[in-house]
Order: structure tokens, then sequence, then C-alpha cells
């Protein structure tokens, strides 16, 4: 997840720190991302002062220079090999990545080295690398002179910890990895950087439709946890205190702890929507904001929204919703209102000076037959290739008629090829129309214009495109019938 919120106070809070400042993940899993310059503005326009990065891409690093903005710089799971196997990579990555930028500018707090590498559906992959690459990065670090101000830390989600009893004072770390953990969080001790952990209430009521909803919010809960004197009202809370006592069970009660991603998607599933996120975020918001902390940890919570703007090209197979996490939309406006500050003060501000491409879209021929065959494979070539997400049960297209769906997944894949005239033809099916398409929540789009340079190869798709596919041939199938 990757930024800071809370508006910098310009007048009579200028000096002032602002202990429940919050993050903000910056994603870049886009077909036709806004320009980095773009986003940095966009961040400083809505006062985020802190972000996360997936990655070190030499232009985000190069616009964040001089902006002020603390960043968390990541490194890729599949770069955790290398950088175990010795300490030339290590070394090597951190002069291009760290240190260049360091000296240009780049406020860089944090390494993270991998993300979520000990999520149980990886099987163990990164079991073995990811502390000896933590260790070389360190070193490199270390080396560099940049030990003190940039501390190396790994994302992990929430499953690294549990607690037998649904207490979180019993909370200790997974079984399976104990050792490991235990590892890791004397490392993290040792060197002064924090425990990082990616929060997810939203997954925990997809996983469990019995998961009762108010839980998952900041209002009270007809179900809360009660453990010992302390009654637990959200699931937020109830986890980071997980974290907390799995922490004082071993003996490191002092490890500072950082929500690496915590948010609420909007789209691709029938609980991630407008009002839910914004009920999350807003709530969420304003918890950090009280300044009160959680039972075993009292005080500021330092935590990084996911996420700031919407990925087009991220892979679903965790689900639908995996694209739609943004506070903002794929251009930079935003989703809802959604006061940083908690309730007080501005609401969130659109990108400036962002260039689109003509008004145009792509839709079926009010001619063309649904029981065609063609339709229903050119909906699967659009949709294994571009994004149909928002098409299914209770989502934001959810409602279009038959005829409708095939126009949003010609639109879609129209757009993503840039309004190229081959993109919409479909074997003689679709056509090209001035008139908006959108109805009610179902929003047409018309693509960022980025110069040409973001159309989709038919390489293009992994697993995400393929459950697109096979989401759009079950889609055409029941249009049929």
């Amino acid at each position: 997840m990757a930024a800071a919120l809370l508006l910098v106070a310009v007048l009579c809070g200028a000096g002032l720190r602002r202990s429940q400042a919050i993050g903000v993940n910056w994603g870049t899993q886009l077909s036709h991302p806004l320009p980095a310059s773009t986003v940095v503005r966009l961040l400083q326009d809505n006062g985020f002062d802190k972000v996360k990065l997936f990655d070190a891409e030499d232009a985000i690093l190069g616009a964040l220079k001089g902006s002020g903005i603390q960043v968390m710089v990541g490194i890729p799971n599949d770069m955790l090999t290398d950088l175990a196997a010795g300490g030339k990579a290590a070394e090597d990555w951190v002069a291009k990545n760290v240190s260049g930028h360091v000296r240009d500018g780049v406020d860089i707090r944090y390494v993270a080295v991998g993300n979520e590498p000990f999520l149980e559906t990886f099987n163990g992959t990164y079991l073995k690398t990811t502390f000896p690459a933590m260790q070389n990065i360190q070193a490199a670090l270390v080396k560099a002179g940049l030990a003190d101000k940039v501390k190396v830390t790994v994302p992990l989600n929430a499953d690294v910890y549990q607690s037998p009893t649904g207490k979180p004072s019993d909370g200790d770390f997974r079984a399976d990895i104990h050792g490991l953990m235990l590892t890791i969080v004397q490392f993290l001790a040792s060197t002064g950087a924090p425990f990082v952990a990616n929060v997810y209430p939203f997954i925990s009521l997809y996983a469990d439709p019995n998961f009762p909803l108010d839980y998952a919010f900041f209002q009270g809960s007809s179900s809360p946890v009660v453990d010992g004197g302390v009654t637990y009202q959200n699931t937020f809370d109830a986890n980071h205190d997980t974290l907390v006592a799995a922490l004082r069970r071993n003996g490191f009660g002092n490890v500072s702890v950082v929500v690496g991603e915590v948010g609420w998607p909007t789209d691709g599933d029938a609980n991630a929507n407008l009002d839910y996120a914004r009920r999350f975020n807003q709530g969420f918001l304003a918890h950090i904001a009280s300044g009160q902390g959680t039972p075993l940890r009292p005080g500021p919570v330092d935590a990084y929204l996911f996420s700031l703007i919407d990925e087009d090209r991220k892979s679903i197979q965790p689900g639908n919703f995996e694209r739609h996490w943004g506070v903002f939309n794929y251009d930079g406006t935003p989703k809802y209102a959604l006061s940083l500050a908690g309730g007080n003060g501005s609401t969130l501000k659109p990108a400036r000076g962002v260039r689109y491409l003509e008004k145009r879209w792509c839709v079926l021929k009010p001619s063309a037959d649904l029981a065609d065959q063609k339709v229903g494979d050119s909906v699967s070539y659009a949709c294994g290739l571009a994004d149909c997400t928002a098409l299914g049960y209770k989502t934001s297209c959810g409602g279009l008629d038959a005829r409708g769906n095939v126009s949003y997944a010609f639109n879609s894949y129209y757009q993503s090829m840039d309004q190229d005239a081959r993109a919409c033809d479909f074997r003689g099916l679709a056509t090209t129309t001035s008139v908006d398409p959108t109805a009610g929540m179902c929003r047409f789009i018309v693509e960022i214009d980025v110069g040409g340079a973001a159309a989709i190869s038919s390489a293009r798709g992994g697993a995400g495109g393929v459950a697109s596919a096979l989401a759009a041939l079950m889609l055409m199938s029941s249009m049929v019938l």
C-alpha cells in the first residue's frame, strides 16, 4: 500500500509533527499509468507525506526528488533469490536504487524486502531467501553509510500470526514459521526497524460469509470480542493487538508496528462497493486521527492506506476486487468524499492536468445477434486482455443487460488499445459511438492519453487474464441460454 496523509499545516501548525499521519501505497500495475510527476503532485495536493512503493522505478523515485514525501521502496519477491545469494547483488541494488536517489534528494526511509513472502499460498517458496536477502541489503546499507537513515523490513500478511482462541491476548506467530519469525523480529529489534503487517478486514468478510459485517467497521459491533477486561469492537484493533501480543509473548514487546496495507475495495464483489469503502476508510482515518491507538498499543498508529489508484493489470487470482482498492480512479479522480484528517477538513482533490483520449466508445452494433457464437468468443477475447471485473453479481455494472455487458467488454478492450480503430471491430460486431454508454454506477471509461505507448500485447494476462476470459465465457453462456 505507498504514501501518507493529513494536510500539511501551512500556517500555525507548520512546525508540529503530525503523530497521526498516515501513508498510502502507490502501485503501478496499470495499462495506462498517470505520469509519475502527476501522481506526486496528486500526493502533495492532498497532503500525503509518506508513500510505499512495490518496486524501485527510476521515473517514480526521480519524481519524488525534493517532494518532502517519505518513501518506503520495495523489492519484488522474484528478486529475493539473487539478493540472498551474495552481497554483491545487494550492494549493486542499494547503489542503484537507494544511494543515488538519496543523494539526489529522495527521502527514502525504508527498504521493504519482498512483499508478503510467507503467504501460505506461496507454499514456502521464499522461506529460505527472505531473511538472507534482508541481511545482505542491511549490510549493503551499512557499507553505503545509510543504515542509520534507511531501515530494512519486510511487509508480512496478517496470516503470519494468529490466536488459537480468537482472543488477541493469546496471539503468537504461526507454528510452521515460528522460528523464522523470531529470527526476523530479532533482526528488526537490533536495527530499530518496524514490523510491517498488512491488515485486511475486507478479506475476513470475503472469506467467511458468516463474518459479522459491523465488526469490520469502526462504529461498534453487535458481535464484539471480549478478551479479559478488554472489549474489541472492530477487527482491525483485534488483529493489530494479536500481533502486539505475539511480539510480547516472545520478548519483543518494544518492536514498533507499521500497518503496511489497510483499506477496502470498491468493485468486483458484492461487499466491495463505494459505500462500504468510504465507511471503512473514513472510520479508519478517524480512528487514527484520534491518536488513541489500540488497547495493547495506545498512542499513534503508523499506517499506509491501500491503495492510491486502481490497477487494471493486477492479478485477479485472489478475486476480482483486486483491481479496485484505490481511493482514486484510474485517472486520479476521487471515488468518494474522504477526509484524510479523520473527518475534519477538506476531502480528496483530483489529479491535475490529466489528458484523455477522444470522447469515443466501442459498443455492440444494434443489429448484432446475441446468439451468434462470435459474440461469446469476442467477449472472451476482450476480457482476457482488458479489465471486465466490474461485470458480475452486485458489482458496479451488475445491472447491465446482456447487450450492455458485451458493449462494456468491447469498450474496455478498445480503450486499453488506445482507441485503435482495429480494436473496435470484433469480426464486424462492434461500432464506435460519441454517445457515452455509461449507465448509472456503471462507467464506460475513456482512457488516459499516454502517447500510444500502452497497447496490450496478446501475451499479456497471466492468471488474471485467464480468469477474466473464463468469467466472460460463463457470462456469455448465461446470456445465450
